[in-house]
């Protein structure tokens, strides 16, 4: 089997961002008047905001103030982000060194707008790794559509059935196996259903455990 690309979602994968995320969503809900379970939050992993607002206001009603929440989140992110730089998954230098090493095409294909996105990787060190970027901005229908990793594999010029692609969220990896793209399962927050979870190709428990599918 023959490996021609790899595509790798961003946050709680390479970033160790949603963590971090979800802590202070539920502080600053809870602040606000509208505590959130952790539970939740990490059950709407993975999709656009877009979505998780209709989630969010479909189980808390209308006016559930999603977008202020939200916002006030990215806002104690950006500060610590460029205070400390954002912390990195286990393993994920480990992996794009060897990638990186045998040359092999990179794509991010993340959820979050391009203009944060690139922020993100750039305070996680790791902007100049990959070739393309394809964001949540840039698709219709976020995961689990196939969407955006269609839009990976086409930026990289490589038949999605060539690649792999990185997820931790069940999102993700059903979004994955929409497209066609042999989905790898790395653990984290969210467990994938059991129908997401007959669709993973390979699944480690860290991004360094991945080494082996290369060689």
């Amino acid at each position: 089997m023959t490996i021609s690309g790899v595509i790798f979602d961003m946050d709680g994968l390479m970033l160790d961002t949603e963590r971090l995320e979800i802590g202070l969503y539920a502080r600053i809900s809870g602040e606000m008047g509208w505590p959130t379970a952790e539970s939740f939050l990490r059950s709407t992993l993975g999709i656009s905001d877009a979505a998780a607002e209709f989630i969010y206001k479909a189980e808390y009603g209308p006016s559930y103030p999603f977008e202020e929440i939200w916002e006030r989140v990215k806002e104690e992110e950006t500060e610590l982000g460029n205070r400390e730089g954002l912390p990195l998954r286990p393993g994920l230098l480990t992996l794009l060194d060897k990638l990186g090493a045998l040359k092999m095409p990179l794509a991010v294909a993340t959820s979050t707008e391009r203009d944060r996105a690139k922020w993100k990787l750039s305070r996680g060190g790791i902007p100049d790794r990959f070739a393309v970027l394809a964001c949540g901005d840039e698709v219709l229908r976020g995961k689990p559509e196939p969407d955006i990793f269609l839009l990976a594999a086409e930026r990289l010029g490589l038949d999605p059935a060539s690649c792999v692609g990185f997820e931790d969220s069940p999102a993700g990896l059903a979004g994955l196996a929409k497209a066609g793209i042999r989905p790898v399962f790395v653990k984290d927050l969210a467990e994938p259903p059991p129908e997401v979870r007959a669709q993973v190709w390979r699944e480690y428990d860290d991004l360094a455990g991945a080494v082996e599918l290369f060689g």
